[in-house]
């Protein structure tokens, strides 16, 4: 793309938004020049308190329109595949929320619209952009912590809004698909591989939706996991990863807050020690602290490399795919009871 810059339309008035405007507007290679809401009136009021220059009064008349290169859609969970395929179809690059969808099928019709208008799609996963997380990639591929023996993840927080689209379960609501995404996604892109067996209890609301799931993944190496992700505590989150020959701990996995400041521990017995029970053991820590993240100026970032650059996507649609598959699996797994393969 011959281009110095991208120029970007947003696709509602959603609350997470407001953690990509600013990364936008502070980025010297993207232009964020639309807001477009089935509601124009809305839009007006939104797009003047935040400094976007146009504003359309439908997702289709924004996608049409020659001015926009790529879309942020952050639309309800059911909705992304529709407005996914439709920007794509208008040539236009997509930066999708996740869940990227809420099926395998789904994704896969994504894939071919993407392939064929030629653009770049990628899922709004923040953290994944981030040098942490690129950071324990490295350090468990390298076997610094040696073989992988168990993942511990977790991600909760209240959510008191009953009307909150995250509860309703025909736009695709629950605790798994909103916060439960990162954690699957840490496991599998850590491990680099995909779980051949899952299983999962879960708290429902009334109306069906999980307010409350405990899952776990097995995989072919002998490795274990298991994740908890809730609308149901207060706020929490961690990650760690034990080793044959260390562990590493994340304190801000998801770096969902900007400004936030992460720390990766890494624990590491020394040469010759022992560690079974009873026995006193030296031990080597090491922490790397990483100040003022702001991941989602990372994403925005790496989808200006894809589209400017060429550069490859951080996050695959097979990867993708692959979460989308393993949620649903998870979902069958605790709604049946019994544990499940995902699909392939």
């Amino acid at each position: 793309m011959n281009k110095k810059s991208v120029r970007w339309g947003l696709m509602s008035t959603a609350r997470i938004n407001e953690r990509l405007i600013p990364a936008l507007h502070a980025s010297s290679r993207s232009e964020l020049v639309a807001i477009a809401s089935r509601s124009r009136e809305k839009a007006e009021g939104y797009a003047r308190d935040r400094g976007i220059p146009r504003v359309f009064g439908g997702y289709q008349e924004m996608l049409d329109h020659p001015g926009i290169d790529a879309v942020y859609i952050s639309l309800p969970n059911d909705q992304h595949a529709e407005w996914s395929v439709r920007a794509a179809e208008a040539g236009k690059h997509i930066l999708c929320e996740k869940p990227l969808a809420i099926s395998p099928a789904e994704v896969d019709r994504m894939i071919e619209a993407a392939q064929r208008g030629g653009v770049v799609m990628q899922e709004a996963a923040m953290y994944r952009f981030h040098v942490q997380t690129q950071t324990v990639q490295r350090l468990v591929a390298e076997a610094a912590i040696g073989e992988i023996r168990f993942i511990q993840c977790s991600f909760g927080f209240t959510l008191s809004r009953v009307l909150d689209i995250r509860l309703d379960p025909d736009a695709g609501g629950g605790a798994l698909w909103d916060i439960g995404s990162y954690p699957v996604s840490f496991i599998r892109s850590t491990l680099r591989t995909e779980p051949v067996e899952v299983a999962a209890w879960q708290t429902e609301s009334d109306r069906g939706v999980d307010l409350s799931l405990a899952g776990q993944m097995r995989f072919a190496s002998g490795t274990l996991a298991q994740f908890t992700c809730s609308f149901q505590t207060l706020t929490h989150w961690h990650a760690s990863i034990t080793g044959s020959e260390g562990s590493i701990h994340l304190d801000q996995p998801w770096l969902n807050v900007v400004d936030t400041t992460g720390h990766l521990t890494i624990t590491r017995k020394k040469t010759g020690g022992k560690a079974a029970f009873g026995d006193s053991t030296d031990f080597l820590t090491e922490t790397i602290t990483y100040e003022h993240c702001n991941a989602y100026a990372d994403q925005v970032a790496g989808m200006e490399a894809c589209i400017l650059d060429g550069t490859p996507p951080v996050i695959s649609l097979t990867d993708s795919r692959a979460n989308v598959a393993t949620i649903v699996a998870l979902y069958t797994a605790a709604r049946e009871g019994r544990a499940v393969r995902p699909e392939s």
